[in-house]
């Protein structure tokens, strides 16, 4: 099974995957934590190492960093992610995956992680409706839980390259009226319908 969270950043999907893991054993794979050891590996092209943090790239997409202290690492955390999520799905355990998962072509990626491992998966959209909500939420995270990475600006998140996902086949999740556990409950009522399928 893979089940994978994606939305802007500060919408609540790092705070609802904790609640749904609490829940639910899987691999848990943050595009946010990848991302940065690329960058403090310095073994991108034209890195440094211990280059830190921005607000997370989209597989190619253009980022919109918030400093001189930046690296986009383009697509590379999300193939790392993906050929991670395959050899776990394989092993037979389940995937959390964590990350903006802004294009339809990031989507895709994931979709066929899944098909590859022939194994059902789950979208889950996570928004945030409140606007204002969502902004206090950015811009009250100071420090990231992921050791070097710079929390986004509001500016950067308004920024980020972001296609609404408008397939039918996902759960919706507005934390601005749900709670992390709430939302929790509803992956897990998913996930059930899933495996009776």
């Amino acid at each position: 099974m893979l089940v994978v969270l994606g939305g802007l950043p500060g919408v609540g999907k790092s705070t609802i995957a904790r609640a749904l893991l609490a829940r639910w054993p899987a691999v848990y794979l943050r595009i946010d934590t990848i991302e940065q050891a690329l960058r403090d590996s310095g073994a991108l092209a034209g890195q440094g190492a211990g280059i830190a943090g921005n607000a997370g790239s989209a597989c190619g997409a253009a980022n919109v960093p918030d400093g001189p202290n930046v690296a986009n690492v383009g697509s590379a955390g999300y193939m790392v992610a993906y050929a991670l999520a395959r050899t776990q799905l394989a092993l037979g355990l389940p995937v959390l995956a964590d990350s903006v998962n802004p294009l339809p072509v990031t989507r895709k990626a994931w979709h066929g992680v899944a098909l590859a491992a022939q194994v059902p998966w789950l979208d889950v959209d996570v928004v945030c409706s409140d606007v204002a909500e969502h902004q206090k939420r950015v811009e009250l995270r100071r420090v990231s839980d992921v050791p070097g990475l710079l929390p986004p600006t509001w500016a950067a998140v308004r920024r980020h390259d972001y296609a609404p996902c408008v397939s039918g086949d996902r759960l919706v999740v507005d934390t601005a009226h749900c709670s992390a556990d709430g939302a929790a409950a509803r992956i897990l009522v998913e996930l059930q319908q899933l495996k009776a399928a």
